[in-house]
């Protein structure tokens, strides 16, 4: 079930080169949410009238709150203004929204998590979700400096990737995986759309489940306005054109179910 939100920031810092970090009080969302499931989030500026879709990176159930890790796009942009807000804000919030990871799959299997850039904080809530239940090895991709790294090691075997060399492993998340000698039953990635293409590939090429989160623009986050869609591989009941609605249908898919 779906809430809208009055949701009171508690705290927020920047954790990254334009990379925040945002908890929200909140007193039914936090309850609801799933790993992989998302918040569309509305600025205070009224002439916004769209929210931003973002995604749980994070969630406390039991003390109400919910973290929220995005990167700051643009000078005038609706994350630009989030960043610029403060403890005690109140920002109105519909969520959760979309289908996150299938947990029940991963549960003592060997799972491998994938990040990639802004990727990454969802995949925070799904690897203490399956900490104690699963076995979790995380492999994280960036372009330069590390952000979030440190809070994954709680939960297992955590190896990173960047693009510049700023880690060991110089490279991609599959350089990552092909150079620690990594294997797995399930995977579950989230990241841009030439990553999860290349996981897609890979899965398939070693026979392996594999869950990707798309990233995609969404406009009003339900599925009402079609304009989040991705080719995909069935027919989508809604529209009965091969297409499915990354906001309604996903952001979560079988890896097998979209084109990318």
């Amino acid at each position: 079930m779906r809430y809208k939100e009055d949701c009171r920031i508690l705290s927020q810092e920047e954790i990254g080169k334009d990379i925040f970090s945002m908890w929200l009080q909140t007193d039914r969302i936090a309850s609801e949410a799933r790993p992989g499931q998302f918040l569309s989030v509305y600025t205070r500026d009224a002439s916004k009238l769209l929210p931003r879709p973002i995604s749980i990176c994070d969630a406390d159930p039991e003390k109400g709150c919910l973290r929220l890790v995005y990167r700051v796009t643009g000078p005038s942009s609706g994350t630009r203004q989030f960043s610029g807000y403060h403890k005690g804000i109140c920002l109105p919030v519909l969520g959760p929204l979309g289908n996150g990871y299938p947990m029940d799959v991963a549960k003592g299997k060997r799972l491998l998590l994938l990040g990639g850039g802004i990727g990454i904080p969802p995949l925070l809530y799904t690897a203490r979700s399956l900490g104690k239940n699963g076995d979790v090895t995380t492999v994280l991709g960036y372009r330069d400096k590390p952000f979030m790294d440190q809070e994954f090691l709680p939960f297992g075997k955590v190896f990173c990737a960047s693009e510049n060399g700023d880690t060991a492993i110089r490279g991609n998340v599959l350089d990552a995986v092909r150079t620690e000698g990594l294997s797995a039953d399930v995977i579950f990635a989230c990241g841009p759309k030439p990553m999860l293409r290349a996981v897609k590939s890979y899965a398939a090429e070693k026979n392996i489940l594999c869950y990707l989160s798309l990233e995609e623009r969404m406009a009003c986050g339900i599925g009402a306005c079609l304009g989040c869609v991705v080719r995909s591989t069935e027919k989508d009941e809604h529209s009965q054109v091969n297409n499915k609605r990354v906001c309604k249908d996903g952001p979560v898919f079988l890896s097998d179910e979209v084109e990318l």
